[in-house]
């Protein structure tokens, strides 16, 4: 355990956390998901698979990991299995370079909230950011930053146009062309330009949109408020809606798919559910906690890292799938 303050341990079937932490998950398990909690904390987890002639069950080791900041930290995103960012409240800006045991502090690009952050190689990188409630309403509610010498200087670009009072909350991109920026009231915009001009998308929703995972320039699916989930196969031209197990409409926060068969999404009250039929069809998933999760994020399907909100993903049982 690296940092006591946060005392989290996972030992068989038990979990005991006190503070809210970020995790990482690189190991299958039948749930596949981690959780990342937004705040200074960042845990590393190995998760693993245990058969037996009762159950599959996830079992794990976590260790809790300084970050350097007391800033909320609001998002999480692993190039690979070593490098990655993390970045919140008041523009702060983290990296690891080793899996997540030490991270970095990087120049403060900002003073205002990073609500996520992207990068497409260890160079070229994204954040999404929410100007100052009192900032004078000429300038755009929600703007990018784009960086190019991994976080050295940052750029700005605006993406809304006109639309200066759009909220957005996440950028994805599949290659260095090809992205999409996508918040409230259904607003999706895509650029096939690496972000030097932007367009708006229609979808078949006016919810929130929070999350989203491409496979390609093709194929990829978006999350969102009201249990929201679509999909498209022709790069946004046209997005279908998917159905869920959920009885009520529910606020989906993220989603991430390993491969064209495999996915996960998350959300409020501990909601988790999983795919293997692309999207077409989605099962519920028990993660044992009724505490909001974040985010979720995906190499393959074996290693994922994820965020949530005030303690651990599974409270005092073993993870298990429905």
């Amino acid at each position: 355990m690296r940092n006591a303050e946060c005392g989290m341990r996972i030992h068989g079937r038990r979990c005991e956390t006190t503070r809210r932490q970020a995790l990482h998950a690189p190991r299958p398990s039948e749930l596949q998901s981690a959780f990342r909690i937004p705040h200074s904390a960042i845990i590393a987890a190995a998760l693993c698979v245990i058969c037996s002639a009762q159950v599959v069950a996830a079992a794990g080791a976590w260790s809790p990991q300084r970050s350097g900041t007391m800033n909320w930290l609001r998002a999480v995103y692993f190039l690979d299995e070593n490098v990655g960012w993390a970045a919140g409240g008041k523009g702060n800006v983290l990296k690891t370079s080793d899996g997540g045991r030490t991270w970095q502090t990087l120049p403060r690009p900002t003073e205002d909230v990073v609500r996520d952050v992207y990068f497409a190689d260890r160079e070229t990188g994204w954040l999404v950011c929410e100007a100052d409630i009192f900032s004078p309403r000429t300038q755009t509610r929600s703007y990018l930053l784009k960086t190019a010498d991994g976080g050295g200087s940052w750029s700005r670009v605006l993406v809304t146009g006109a639309d200066v009072e759009v909220l957005l909350v996440r950028v994805v991109f599949t290659d260095h062309a090809h992205g999409w920026a996508f918040g409230e009231l259904g607003a999706l915009y895509y650029t096939q330009d690496g972000g030097a001009s932007w367009s708006r998308q229609r979808v078949p929703t006016q919810r929130l949109l929070l999350g989203a995972s491409f496979l390609d320039a093709a194929q990829g699916w978006l999350v969102g408020a009201g249990s929201t989930i679509l999909q498209t196969e022709d790069g946004g031209s046209r997005w279908l809606g998917a159905q869920t197990p959920l009885l009520e409409p529910t606020r989906i926060n993220a989603v991430s798919f390993a491969d064209a068969r495999r996915g996960w999404a998350v959300g409020a009250g501990g909601t988790a559910l999983a795919t293997t039929d692309g999207g077409r069809t989605w099962r519920r998933q028990q993660t044992n906690t009724d505490f909001d999760l974040s985010d979720v994020k995906f190499l393959d399907a074996r290693e994922g890292w994820a965020c949530g909100a005030n303690g651990t993903p599974a409270p005092d049982e073993e993870l298990t799938s429905q």
